[in-house]
């Protein structure tokens, strides 16, 4: 049996009409080519699909059976169709953020993403930068926010915003540092409470003040910003704040202070990365536009 898509498109528009002339104008055909179709349908399956009466079009009993089967493989070939356009164009977007920015960008981008019609098939991540990267090259993800520009040759990135650091901590361990505004490199270190190994975070903390991990004496071991933020906030030690993360929190741990080192100010690159052999073609400019319009009201 060979049955074309044609002719189940053809006469699913028959079935839900039940009028041939109406059917031919739903898909934009003549008459007589519609009936063309359905006459080699009922040939290939060897039994008559619908009566042709007075009233209009009847259904016969292989004709009901075959039009649910007809539904079912047109919804199918949808899905299908739906899941070969890009990423944010209908298709799914696997989008991967790092732990250090998704919390506080995504409230801000995700309606912006449904008012686009892409947060209907969103897929978020939020992992540490190298499982990140390695789900993006392996295909699994279409596009991450990492912050760092891309080493890996096969990779694209767009710089979405720089995203300053901050001194935060106590109102008294603030204070202890005086009126004068304190390079990170004066900093000492027993007093920097960071995240563990495997945040970029950290190490970019590390890399402003001059500092490694395996030379320097350091309080390590949150797993997470607002751990740190909440430490620092009870006087425990001083820690860098993301710009992007002040607002949140500052309100979430009562009693954290932040404050601006002096120009140059140590700031991170916020990027959008994509596989080269990846089409752009659209979706990956107006996912880093809307991310970067999201960034905005963060970054004061």
């Amino acid at each position: 049996m060979n049955i074309t898509f044609r002719q189940l498109r053809y006469f699913l528009a028959l079935s839900r009409s039940g009028n041939f002339t109406r059917a031919a104008e739903a898909i934009h055909v003549t008459q007589p080519a519609l009936s063309m179709q359905i006459r080699a349908l009922e040939d290939e399956i060897g039994a008559r699909l619908v009566e042709r009466t007075p009233q209009g079009v009847v259904m016969t009993p292989q004709g009901r059976a075959l039009a649910g089967h007809a539904e079912q493989v047109m919804a199918a070939m949808t899905d299908l169709e739906t899941g070969l356009r890009q990423p944010g164009q209908g298709g799914r977007l696997m989008l991967g953020m790092i732990p250090t920015v998704a919390p506080y960008l995504l409230p801000e981008v995700l309606p912006i993403l449904r008012a686009r019609d892409i947060g209907r098939d969103l897929h978020l991540r939020e992992a540490q930068t190298e499982t990140l990267l390695d789900e993006l090259l392996a295909g699994r993800l279409d596009a991450v926010v990492v912050a760092s520009p891309p080493e890996d040759p096969n990779l694209n990135g767009e710089l979405l915003f720089q995203d300053r650091f901050l001194l935060a901590g106590s109102a008294a361990r603030i204070a202890d540092l005086g009126d004068k505004a304190i390079a990170p490199a004066a900093l000492d270190p027993g007093h920097l409470l960071l995240l563990d190994e495997g945040h970029c975070l950290g190490d970019q903390a590390l890399e402003v003040c001059g500092l490694n991990r395996r030379s320097s004496r350091l309080d390590l071991g949150a797993a997470s910003l607002s751990t740190l933020c909440r430490l620092a906030a009870q006087g425990m030690g001083l820690t860098f704040l993301p710009q992007i993360a002040m607002g949140q929190e500052t309100a979430a741990a009562p009693g954290l202070t932040a404050i601006s080192f002096p120009e140059p100010q140590p700031a991170r690159q916020i990027m959008l990365l994509r596989r080269k052999s990846t089409p752009a073609q659209g979706w990956f400019d107006d996912l880093a536009q809307m991310l970067r319009s999201a960034a905005q009201p963060l970054l004061g």
